[in-house]
């Protein structure tokens, strides 16, 4: 597995139900990581996709247990991304986004999907290329050509859009590589040269006229040496035994004795890495590894994978299989042409598993490496593609050589589950794990090697990666090949708020008259259930009771499935199985039902937001309205004409207002002073008098955090909230922080301030404002905010009953003041540090 070293800066935004962060970057960048952790070690089968939702398709990178899955990724990002070949088992799902354009700019959602668990989004990355050499420095450039602009201070202004990066590409293997760095001027003899990398790590020191080598990072410790040309400027250096590890930017940077700068230059270094490609399924693979010069007998010789795990070891002239990893051992045979210098590495059975990046050193006895190589293995494992619903597919396997009699067979999936085992001329269905039970047949014809498996009423839980082993009696391997099945689902797509939606499932043989249907959810939930010539309702799960109604179209084998009012919370896969009346599956299909809702999104502190909600048909005058959130709580009731306040949620009390324009059908809802804890899916339903629904359409809403930044020092900072005039006069206020740490910031009860209430920490440095129940204005000022301040802070209103009445979250920062020559300058670089404007905070939301 290749490993690089990113320059990455990651900045916290927000945390809500998921993560989310930020990265900023120039155009032409050779790489950026998008991060993103999940313990996907604990799901059974997971996929992770990365995502743009404002692109068409939206997939930027899709990995399965088995691999990569691209066939739906955007062009745009082909060949530029990668993950960690063991995300799915560490939970490292980060993503490595290269060659950086200006149309990557975006947000990337990272998204874990089970079949079980269903789909759980992770975290959003809000991504923003800047260009290298914006517009505006363009024009001012072809200004400067024609002669419209002549102060040469531009040009110093502008320097570092025109420095060139020198670039420099070797293979992997070679000795050493030069990183050039020279300057036509003298350098003086008390310069300091510094060598770092992409990631600031100190590469190579000079100084005090010698090298520094307890300052280098460990990484390149004892593999440097500069020239020292001071008199020519050349200050080059020499990097030993390169892999793709030292794939960076390296920058040189010399300084006199004042550290005043004197020359500063870059060189991308790119080393190139052998690779080789075969087939799954052929005997071995060589992984070359030669050096022209002679290897003395005392060599030392390690082979190892991309996760530093040893895949073979030879010391004191022969092999030590104790020392591999349990994953190779038995599987390598090393060349031993010392002379020649020929160490390359035959590894047996290469299956995807095998696909990475492996390290070839060479040491003498006192462990001095003599050799580095690499070489990367890529392991082609042939497709299979079918539609949910066919009756069968066959998984190939077959081999040129002939198979003896007493061969074993054993087809496995990719967490070694057996699909299918022969042995002993005979199949053995105890063997099977019992999610293939009854749904495989293989074929046994030895003397053309042909041992294909059929597997029967494939669904989507059936994607993966098979592997066939044939074994002879001693259980060695004869051959070992693997194939990846991918079983497409068909998707319906519909808007919230349609009256129904239909799910397809049709066969084109003859159902017969006993057949019994089942339709059921991602968490096996009856969808629907038909049996003895009728519905049966009973056994349907109450999310489904009085929403469904079956086409009962035997004779063209017509079963699909109309589901009335969908909502969000019917996004899912539903699968469509008929029995004979031995319960033998005739037909098993499914369908992926995607339902979009409408978004709104506001920011925190606006005054009210506007939820729509329209049908084109026109409601009776005795209709009934609810609109309630995703906890089903209720939100606005209308009923008998008129509004019934006494049925709202009591956060939602007196910040509702619903239009009634019943011809038109407009009963959208304005929600006032909404705030973080507002963001929900909001449900409109509208019911005639006897509770039949009209219409069903739900709309999210999204309300951006509060967020302050003030510097440390300043007189004060508000904490804004508003929200509904008029409260009650026994309602109390409190803030209080979460984040890092819990702390009562300010209570307000009775008509007054409780500082007795208060941490210490706090005490005599908060305020709120006069008559603040009739403004609603309960916004908190906090004096002279310190480093510690930084955190999370919840306000909430709450009533004389304890009930939560209004509630927001503003999340504070305070940032440091930078001391320069003993005059404190704050972090927005103000011209004059006799500058008379107070300083206010920086509010954004």
């Amino acid at each position: 597995m290749m490993k690089m070293k990113m320059l990455v800066v990651f900045v916290t935004l927000v945390h809500v139900s998921q993560h989310a962060s930020a990265v900023e970057l120039y155009e032409g960048e050779e790489f950026v990581l998008l991060p993103c952790e999940f313990p996907t070690f604990d799901l059974d089968d997971p996929t992770v996709v990365w995502s743009r939702y404002d692109l068409n398709p939206s997939t930027v990178h899709q990995r399965q247990q088995e691999g990569d899955e691209l066939k739906d990724q955007n062009q745009l990002y082909s060949s530029r991304t990668s993950m960690m070949t063991d995300a799915l088992e560490t939970g490292d799902l980060s993503l490595n986004l290269t060659k950086l354009r200006l149309s990557d700019s975006g947000t990337y959602t990272c998204t874990v999907r089970t079949f079980r668990r269903g789909e759980e989004r992770v975290t959003d990355v809000q991504l923003h290329v800047k260009e290298r050499f914006p517009s505006w420095a363009k024009v001012l450039l072809v200004l400067l050509v024609v002669g419209l602009v002549v102060s040469g201070g531009l040009l110093v202004h502008f320097r570092h859009y025109f420095m060139s990066v020198y670039r420099v590409e070797v293979d992997s293997g070679v000795k050493s590589v030069k990183l050039p760095c020279k300057k036509t001027v003298h350098l003086p003899e008390d310069v300091s040269v510094e060598w770092t990398d992409g990631d600031k790590r100190k590469v190579h020191v000079y100084q005090n006229s010698s090298d520094q080598p307890e300052e280098q990072h460990r990484l390149y410790r004892g593999r440097t040496k500069m020239k020292r040309n001071l008199k020519t400027g050349d200050v080059s250096l020499t990097l030993k035994y390169p892999t793709d590890t030292d794939r960076n930017t390296y920058t040189c940077t010399a300084y006199n004795k004042e550290r005043k700068r004197l020359m500063k230059k870059q060189v991308i270094l790119e080393v190139k890495v052998y690779r080789v490609e075969v087939d799954s399924g052929v005997k071995s693979v060589k992984l070359p590894c030669k050096k022209t010069v002679h290897l003395p007998e005392d060599v030392s010789v390690e082979w190892t994978d991309g996760d530093k795990r040893k895949v073979h070891v030879y010391q004191n002239s022969s092999d030590q299989p104790e020392e591999q990893h349990r994953l190779y051992r038995g599987r390598t045979k090393m060349k031993r042409n010392l002379k020649i210098g020929d160490v390359s590495l035959t590894l047996k059975y290469p299956t995807d598993t095998d696909r990475n990046t492996y390290t070839c050193t060479a040491y003498n006895k006192e462990r001095k490496r003599l050799m580095k190589k690499e070489v990367i293995l890529e392991v082609k494992v042939y497709r299979v593609e079918v539609d949910s619903g066919v009756e069968s597919v066959q998984l190939p396997c077959k081999t040129t050589i002939h198979l003896p009699e007493d061969v074993s067979v054993e087809w496995t999936d990719r967490i070694n589950r057996k699909v299918h085992a022969y042995q002993n001329n005979s199949d053995q269905p105890e063997e099977q794990d019992d999610l293939y039970r009854g749904r495989t047949e293989m074929k046994r014809n030895l003397k053309t090697g042909d041992v294909s498996l059929t597997l029967k009423y494939l669904t989507d839980r059936d994607r993966n990666t098979y592997t066939c082993t044939a074994y002879n009696k001693e259980r060695n391997i004869l051959m070992k090949k693997q194939v990846i099945l991918e079983v497409k689902v068909y998707r319906v797509e519909v808007d919230s708020g349609v009256k129904s939606v239909q799910l397809p499932c049709k066969t084109t043989v003859h159902l017969p008259e006993d057949v019994s249907l089942e339709w059921t959810d991602g968490f096996n939930r009856k969808v629907h259930v038909y049996q003895n010539n009728s519905d049966q309702p009973e056994e349907q799960f109450s999310l489904y009771r009085g929403r469904t109604e079956m086409k009962r179209n035997l004779k063209t084998g017509d079963v699909s499935l109309t589901l009335k009012y969908p909502t969000d919370r019917d996004r899912d896969t539903y699968t469509c199985t008929t029995y004979n009346k031995e319960r033998n599956i005739l037909m098993k299909k499914e369908v992926i039902l995607e339902v979009k809702v409408y978004r709104v999104e506001v920011d925190s502190g606006v005054k009210s937001v506007q939820l729509p909600c329209k049908t084109t048909v026109h409601l009776p005058e005795d209709v009934s309205l609810e609109w309630t959130d995703g906890f089903n709580r209720k939100v606005h009731v209308y009923q008998n004409n008129s509004d019934q306040p006494e049925e709202q949620f009591s956060l939602y009390r007196g910040r509702t207002e619903m239009k009634t324009n019943l011809k038109t059908g407009d009963v959208s809802l304005t929600l006032k002073y909404p705030t973080d804890r507002d963001r929900d899916t909001y449900t409109c339903t509208a019911y005639n008098k006897e509770r039949n629904i009209l219409m069903k359409k739900q709309v999210k809403l999204g309300v951006k955090d509060c967020q302050v930044e003030v510097e440390e020092g300043v007189e004060s900072v508000q904490l804004p909230f508003k929200t509904t005039t008029d409260l009650p006069e026994d309602t109390y206020v409190e803030w209080r922080r979460y984040e890092p740490k819990y702390m009562m910031v300010h209570m307000y009860q009775n008509g007054s301030d409780r500082p007795e209430e208060q941490n210490k920490d706090y005490r005599e440095r908060t305020e709120m404002k006069e008559d603040l129940l009739r403004t609603g204005d309960v916004s908190l000022t906090l004096k002279s905010p310190k480093l510690t301040d930084t955190g999370r802070y919840v306000c909430e209103v709450i009533s004389r009953e304890g009930n939560i009445w209004r509630q927001t979250t503003v999340k504070v920062k305070v940032k440091e003041r930078i001391q320069i020559k003993d005059q404190t300058v704050d972090m927005r670089n103000r011209s004059s540090s006799t500058d008379p404007t107070p300083l206010m905070a920086d509010q954004s939301v």
